[in-house]
C-alpha cells in the first residue's frame, strides 16, 4: 500500500495545468448558447405559443397540449442544429444528486424509415421507475410507476454528453403515480408561489404597483480540489467522501495565506474551463477564489430567481465534477472532508424582488420605502425567530454534523446578525415608535494616500460568524452545507415568510378595520413583532462559548444531533404548516423525514464501514510490521550489548502495542453498536444509535491512528497524508 501512494503522489506531481482555449472573445458571444431561451423561443415559435409559454413562465399560467407540440417542435429543431441526439427529463429526486434518462429523438416511421421525433406529449411527462428513488414509504418497492414533469419557468438546455454528442435536458418536477412529490422542485415552486402571493399582499399597503414578488437566490459553493490520483488513493475519500483518519499537517491554515492568495496553475485551468462551461449553459458564474483552507476554492454566480439558481447549482455540481475529471482532479462538496481545517458550505443569498424592480430588502432614504423595507425585515426576523428549529432542520445531514459548530462555520444555533444601523432603527421604533433609518452620509476612509481613490465605508460591518446575517441588501443565510440541495432550505425559508406575511396582513387589516391609520397601525404590528423575536438578535461572535451559553439563557435551541434537528419535521406545528401553505401535505413531509434519517443512517454507517476496514487493514497491519522492524531493530542492539539504546526502540514497541490494541478493541465495539443499531426496527431509533452509539467510537479510533501516523516510518506508512492531499496542485 504504501507503494500505492508514493506512486500517486509521483503521478500527481508530475501533472502540468492544461490549456484552455476560450469559446470566443466575448462573454457575451457564447453566454446561454446552450440554453433554449426566451429570445430562441420568440425566433421559433407562433405568437400566440410565445405568448402562451411567456405567460406561463411568468405567471404560471396553464400550457396547453396544442401548445406544448409547438413548443415540442421547435425544442427539436433547436437541439439536432446544435449537435443534440437524445432528450432527458433532468430532475432533482431526494437522493441529493440530479437524474435523467436518456431518450433518442430517432424513431421509426410505419414504412420502415428513420425519422426524427418529439411530440409535446414526451416534453411534458415521461415515466421514470419511481421505485428505484427513494419515497419514505409513500410507495412499496413493487409499485413502479411515477412521473416527471415539465418545468417551463427553468429553461432547457444541452448537456455535453462527451463523447461527440447532446442530451436536451428538460427541467422536471418528479411526483409518485398517486400524485406526491418525490423531489426537491415541486414543493419548492409551491412555497415560491405561496411568498408570491403573501409578499404582494403585503406590498399594497406600501405600493399598489407591484402585482408579483420573486424571491431570488445567490449561491456561493465552497469545494476542496484533490488530485484524482491521491483521491483515488484514498478508499475513505472515495467510499465516504472525507477523510476518517488523518493527522493535522504542520501547516494547515494558521498561517491564513491561502485564502484570496494566487490561485494555482491546475486549480485556475480547472476553473476557467468549468466556467466557460456553465457561462455556455447560461449559468452566470462571476466570483472565483481561493478559499481560506488549504485546497479549498469558492464560486459564485449573479442573484438569480430562486428555482432557477437552485437548478443551476446543482447542474454546476454536475458540471464541475465532469470537468474536474478532464483535469485528473476531484472535487470535493463534503462539508467537512479534512479535520483541523475549514469545512464547506453553500452561502444562500436570499432576497425579494418585485416585478416593479425594487429589492423589498434594500435601504431607501424616503419614508415610505423605508417603513416598507422595515416591514419586510422585522416580519422575516419573526419567521425565523418563530421557526428556527425548522430551518435548522432544513441543513441537517451527516456531513453538515461536523461542520457546524466547529470554530470555522455558524453554530447549530439559530441567530440573526442585522448589523448597527438597522439595529437601532428597530430599537427606536420599539421605544420611541418612530421608524428613521439614518444612511448618513457618505463616509470616506482617510489613507493619507493622495493616489488612492477615495474608499467608502458601509454602513454596517459583516458578521461571518453568524447563521443567518443581513449584509446591507439581503440575508445570507451561511449555515447551508456544501453538499446540500439549497431546496431544502428555501422550501423552509420562503414558506415559513410567506407564512408570516399573512400573519402580517391579518395583523393590519384587523387594525385598519378599527379605524387605525395605516402607518401608526404599520409602527404598532412591526413593535409588537420585535419585542416578540428580538431575542433571536446576536452581533457578536458566535464562533465564542460563551454565545452558547447567552443563548441557553435567551431559551434558544441548540440542536446539534442530525436525528434530533430532522425530528421537528414531525412536530404538529411543522406539519401544519406546510399543509396551510399548500407546500407539502402531512404524507410528503414524513416521507421526507424518513429519507434524510435513512440517508444519514446510510452515510453514518458507510464511515463506520470504512473506518473498521483501514484501521483493520492498513493501520494495524502496517503497524504490526513496523514493530516487527523495530523487535529486530531492538534484538540487533541487545545482541551487539547495547541494552540502553534498545530502550527507546522497546518504548516505540510498547507504544505501538498499546494504540493498536486500543485500535482493535474500539473497532469491535464500534462494529457490536452497528449490529445492534441495525437490528432496531425503528428508523428514529436507529438514527439515535448511529449518532451516539456508534459514532462515540470514531473519535476514540481517529486519535489511536493519527497517533501512529505519527510514529511509523513516512516510507511504511499506507494512506496518502494532508500536506499531500492538501498542498499538492
Amino acid at each position: 500500500m504504501a507503494h500505492l501512494r508514493f506512486n500517486a503522489l509521483q503521478i500527481a506531481q508530475s501533472r502540468q495545468a492544461l490549456p484552455v482555449p476560450s469559446p470566443a472573445e466575448r462573454i457575451a458571444d457564447y453566454f446561454g448558447v446552450y440554453t433554449f431561451t426566451k429570445d430562441i423561443m420568440r425566433t421559433l415559435l407562433s405568437p400566440e405559443a410565445f405568448g402562451r409559454i411567456s405567460d406561463a413562465i411568468d405567471t404560471g399560467g396553464r400550457i396547453d397540449r396544442d401548445i406544448a407540440d409547438e413548443v415540442a417542435n421547435a425544442l427539436r429543431s433547436w437541439a439536432v442544429s446544435k449537435g443534440a441526439t437524445h432528450y432527458t427529463h433532468w430532475f432533482q429526486p431526494l437522493t441529493g444528486s440530479t437524474a435523467e434518462k436518456h431518450d433518442s429523438f430517432f424513431d421509426i416511421a410505419g414504412d420502415g424509415k428513420a425519422i426524427e421525433k418529439f411530440k409535446g406529449s414526451a416534453l411534458v411527462q415521461q415515466e421514470p421507475d419511481a421505485s428505484s428513488f427513494p419515497s419514505g414509504g409513500l410507495r412499496n418497492t413493487f409499485e413502479a410507476r411515477g412521473y416527471t414533469g415539465w418545468d417551463p419557468s427553468s429553461p432547457a438546455f444541452l448537456m455535453d454528453n462527451g463523447a461527440g454528442g447532446k442530451t436536451l435536458c428538460i427541467p422536471s418536477v418528479f411526483i409518485s403515480y398517486t400524485g406526491e412529490a418525490l423531489d426537491y422542485k415541486t414543493p419548492l415552486l409551491k412555497a415560491l408561489a405561496a411568498l408570491d402571493k403573501a409578499a404582494t399582499a403585503a406590498c399594497q399597503y406600501f405600493d399598489r404597483n407591484i402585482d408579483k414578488v420573486v424571491p431570488t437566490l445567490g449561491i456561493e459553493q465552497e469545494y476542496f480540489l484533490v488530485d484524482k490520483a491521491l483521491y483515488v488513493a484514498r478508499p475513505d475519500l472515495v467510499m465516504a467522501g472525507r477523510t476518517v483518519f488523518g493527522h493535522a499537517p504542520a501547516r494547515g491554515q494558521q498561517l491564513e495565506d491561502h485564502y484570496f492568495g494566487t490561485i494555482p496553475p491546475r486549480v485556475n485551468a480547472f476553473m476557467v474551463d468549468f466556467e466557460f462551461e456553465a457561462l455556455k449553459l447560461g449559468i452566470p458564474v462571476r466570483t472565483r477564489h481561493n478559499e481560506v483552507a488549504p485546497g479549498q476554492f469558492e464560486v459564485a454566480p449573479t442573484f438569480e430567481e430562486v428555482n432557477l439558481a437552485i437548478d443551476h447549482n446543482a447542474l454546476l455540481m454536475d458540471l464541475m465534477e465532469k470537468v474536474a475529471e478532464r483535469h485528473s482532479l476531484k472535487v470535493l462538496f463534503h462539508e467537512k472532508p479534512f479535520a483541523g481545517i475549514n469545512g464547506s458550505g453553500k452561502h444562500n443569498n436570499w432576497a425579494l424582488g418585485t416585478d416593479t424592480g425594487v429589492n423589498l430588502l434594500a435601504p431607501s432614504s424616503k419614508p415610505k420605502e423605508t417603513l416598507r423595507f422595515i416591514a419586510f425585515v422585522v416580519n422575516v426576523v419573526k419567521a425565523v425567530h418563530d421557526h428556527a428549529d425548522l430551518l435548522r432542520a432544513s441543513i441537517a445531514s451527516a456531513g453538515n454534523e461536523y461542520r457546524l459548530g466547529a470554530n470555522e462555520a455558524p453554530p447549530a444555533i439559530m441567530s440573526i446578525f442585522l448589523g448597527e444601523t438597522l439595529t437601532k432603527a428597530l430599537e427606536d421604533l420599539e421605544n420611541k415608535s418612530e421608524i428613521s433609518l439614518n444612511k448618513g452620509d457618505n463616509v470616506y476612509y482617510k489613507l493619507g494616500l493622495n493616489r488612492i481613490p477615495a474608499l467608502m465605508r458601509d454602513n454596517t460591518d459583516r458578521n461571518r460568524t453568524s447563521p443567518f446575517a443581513f449584509t446591507g441588501n439581503k440575508f445570507e443565510f451561511r449555515a447551508v452545507g456544501g453538499g446540500a440541495n439549497s431546496a431544502s432550505t428555501m422550501i423552509v425559508l420562503n414558506t415559513i415568510v410567506a407564512n408570516q406575511l399573512i400573519q402580517f396582513r391579518r395583523d393590519m387589516d384587523a387594525r385598519l378595520d378599527a379605524g387605525e391609520k395605516k402607518e401608526l397601525a404599520v409602527v404598532e404590528v412591526l413593535k409588537q413583532y420585535y419585542r416578540d423575536s428580538k431575542r433571536i438578535l446576536f452581533e457578536g461572535n458566535g464562533y465564542a462559548d460563551e454565545w452558547v451559553a447567552e443563548a441557553e439563557r435567551r431559551g434558544l435551541s441548540n440542536i446539534k444531533s442530525t436525528p434530533d434537528a430532522l425530528a421537528v419535521y414531525l412536530k404538529p406545528e411543522s406539519l401544519a404548516l406546510f399543509e396551510k401553505m399548500g407546500v407539502m401535505n402531512h404524507a410528503e413531509v414524513e416521507a421526507r423525514y424518513e429519507i434524510e434519517l435513512e440517508k444519514y443512517i446510510k452515510n453514518v454507517q458507510i464511515e463506520s464501514r470504512v473506518m473498521g476496514d483501514l484501521a483493520t487493514n492498513h493501520v494495524v497491519s502496517t503497524a504490526l510490521k513496523y514493530m516487527n522492524q523495530l523487535s529486530q531493530t531492538a534484538k540487533s542492539l541487545v545482541d551487539l550489548d547495547m541494552v540502553n539504546e534498545a530502550q527507546p526502540v522497546k518504548g516505540i514497541i510498547r507504544e505501538l502495542s498499546g494504540r493498536v490494541m486500543t485500535i482493535k478493541k474500539n473497532v469491535e465495539a464500534m462494529v457490536e453498536a452497528r449490529k445492534r443499531a441495525n437490528n432496531i426496527g425503528n428508523s428514529a431509533e436507529m438514527a439515535r444509535l448511529y449518532a451516539t452509539e456508534v459514532k462515540d467510537y470514531f473519535d476514540v479510533i481517529r486519535y489511536e491512528v493519527d497517533k501512529l501516523e505519527l510514529l511509523i516510518d513516512d516510507e511504511d506508512w499506507p494512506l496518502v497524508k494532508y500536506r499531500e492531499m492538501l498542498f499538492v496542485k
